[in-house]
């Protein structure tokens, strides 16, 4: 799994800034005792993108997309591969 410090460096290499708020959000969940590691669930899909664009701007969605491929990645996941639309795709595709 991609650090929250490597998640803020891939951003500031691709984007220019770290997004710091977006990874937080993103992974708000990991440190709840419900989810923990299957944190991912909740906000790492298409729908989580959607929201951090809502919450923070267009380029927030960017490293958003970034953060979820790179932990997508740690999973087995491809770029050819479906993106999961949601926390029930997410589950259906075995991600979680």
């Amino acid at each position: 799994m991609a650090t929250f410090a490597q998640h803020c460096l891939e951003c500031e290499r691709e984007l220019g800034k770290p997004f710091v708020e977006v990874h937080l959000w993103l992974d708000y969940f990991a440190f709840t005792p419900e989810y923990g590691m299957r944190h991912r669930r909740v906000r790492h899909h298409e729908a989580g993108v959607r929201e951090v664009v809502a919450l923070f701007g267009e380029d927030a969605g960017k490293a958003a997309k970034l953060h979820i491929v790179s932990d997508l990645k740690m999973f087995g996941w491809h770029e050819g591969d479906p993106f999961p639309q949601d926390e029930e795709d997410y589950v259906q595709m075995g991600l979680f």
